[in-house]
């Protein structure tokens, strides 16, 4: 009876060692399973989201030279400006960290937006002075002043917004990955809880 006993003890702790083993390599498989869906996730997140925009200006620019004090010459241009903008956001530039252990991925940093001004000059009404003619520099000055006036109407436009809507949305779909495989998402040190968590990530 004593042999029967002992022999039933040890095949229920033969039984129990095999299970202990059995679920434990399940569940490093799992953890394995979840951190690469994860991984592939972040890496189908890594490109570049662009959001293109075209903006329309007319700006006069004007020059007043004067000559020994005396004589003085004008010269007076209006410059049309066809310009596509292209606002975007280089998403292989996220930096993150993955622990396993505590099944949480963290994002450390998000790049900046980055703005892309492609402007096309033509020149009307051109007037010159008698010995105040334009040259190259006039040219770059009037680029330099495209540039600063466009991108003020990028900052007051829609195109911002939109850009930022578009990378909230590709944020978001690894946010309901590891939130269905029972992962925290953070930012810092911060646990992102909903999508209202993911706007406030991009405004920081």
């Amino acid at each position: 009876m004593r042999n029967f006993i002992l022999g039933a003890a040890i095949m229920a702790l033969f039984a129990f060692t095999v299970y202990y083993f059995v679920n434990r390599s399940n569940n490093e498989k799992t953890e394995i399973v979840s951190s690469g869906l994860i991984l592939e996730q972040i890496k189908n997140v890594g490109k570049l989201v662009v959001t293109e925009g075209h903006f329309s200006d007319i700006i006069t620019y004007k020059n007043n030279k004067k000559y020994f004090k005396v004589l003085s010459s004008k010269k007076k241009i209006i410059v049309l400006v066809n310009a596509k903008v292209q606002v975007s956001y280089d998403l292989r530039k996220i930096k993150h960290e993955i622990d396993t252990e505590n099944k949480t991925i963290t994002i450390t940093s998000i790049p900046k937006p980055e703005t892309t001004i492609t402007p096309e000059i033509t020149y009307h009404d051109i007037k010159e002075g008698l010995i105040n003619k334009f040259s190259p520099n006039d040219h770059n000055t009037i680029r330099k002043t495209v540039l600063k006036e466009i991108n003020k109407k990028v900052k007051k436009s829609v195109l911002i917004s939109n850009a930022q809507n578009r990378l909230i949305s590709e944020l978001q779909n690894l946010y309901i990955l590891t939130n269905s495989l029972g992962w925290t998402l953070k930012h810092k040190e911060s646990p992102i809880k909903n999508t209202l968590d993911l706007n406030k990530l991009i405004q920081n």
